[in-house]
């Protein structure tokens, strides 16, 4: 097995490793600006250590433990134990859904992440950006998740997502073999904020502050192979939202006054875009 190989299939493990300690953050995040971070079920019951922090998926030991007795409830009576099921109900059960589970599918969004990550890998080679897109690419994930649960993009992640990016990819620069600019992200993180920012003033109801903010962090990601990816990944974000919401509009999903998320082709458009940049780099 070549070295390009062991590096898609590295990225692919550490993408699904990352990728499931990203729901409970996700279910976290789901509120809107003016609530705080989630910290209850949406029954109300605390989740099981989710006070104590952001990693996996997020739990109700509460509602697991009434859906257990039911389904042992239920179970009984079908077999005609309504008296004295303990004795008769299969020991399975006593731990059958002791946690009910809130957010997004571990396993679904562990895959996606580990796909996205043995792209990066594949398409960036050996190159020392390819780390930098490796720790990005998780937070892309989340913040096309809660984008399109609550259609909102937070400060917490938008603004340190380009600051990151802007660091790591400096340090990039200083390394051999890189393929890009380091003063080529950073004005593309100023072109493609400033860009959107205007487009926020023309037409607020268009767009949210929060695509701003993304958008510097998109800029300095693309902007480091060159003015040319940053307008190819702008463009097929583009193209991605219309196809999207052109497709809803003929199933009837959405209508003329219906709200659109546009982190997530914001996010898809540069994904697009860096791939096929650093390939050809």
């Amino acid at each position: 097995m070549d070295l390009d190989l062991w590096l898609t299939v590295a990225a692919a493990v550490w993408g699904a490793a990352v990728g499931a300690l990203v729901p409970r953050a996700a279910y976290r995040l789901s509120v809107e600006p003016e609530e705080a971070w989630q910290d209850v079920c949406p029954a109300g019951h605390p989740i099981r250590g989710l006070a104590r922090g952001w990693l996996g998926r997020a739990q109700c030991g509460a509602c697991g433990a009434r859906g257990a007795r039911g389904a042992a409830s239920a179970d009984a009576g079908s077999l005609g134990h309504a008296e004295g099921a303990g004795a008769g109900t299969p020991a399975s059960y006593a731990s059958y859904a002791s946690y009910a589970s809130y957010g997004p599918s571990t396993p679904v969004i562990a895959l996606v992440t580990a796909l996205v990550c043995a792209a990066l890998a594949l398409t960036t080679g050996t190159r020392p950006e390819l780390a930098v897109w490796l720790l990005l690419a998780p937070v892309g994930v989340l913040l096309t998740l809660v984008d399109l649960r609550v259609q909102r993009l937070p400060d917490v992640l938008t603004l340190p997502f380009a600051g990151t990016a802007l660091v790591l990819l400096g340090a990039a620069a200083l390394l051999p073999e890189h393929a890009g600019q380091w003063p080529t992200a950073l004005f593309g993180s100023l072109a493609l904020g400033g860009f959107y920012f205007l487009f926020f003033l023309i037409r607020p109801i268009a767009l949210g502050f929060g695509d701003v903010k993304l958008a510097l962090g998109l800029g300095a990601v693309l902007g480091w192979y060159g003015w040319g990816a940053l307008f190819l990944g702008t463009f097929a974000g583009s193209v991605v939202g219309s196809v999207h919401v052109t497709v809803l509009f003929v199933l009837r999903r959405a209508g003329r006054g219906t709200p659109v998320a546009l982190g997530p082709y914001l996010i898809a458009g540069a994904f697009v875009g860096l791939l096929m940049e650093a390939y050809a780099a």
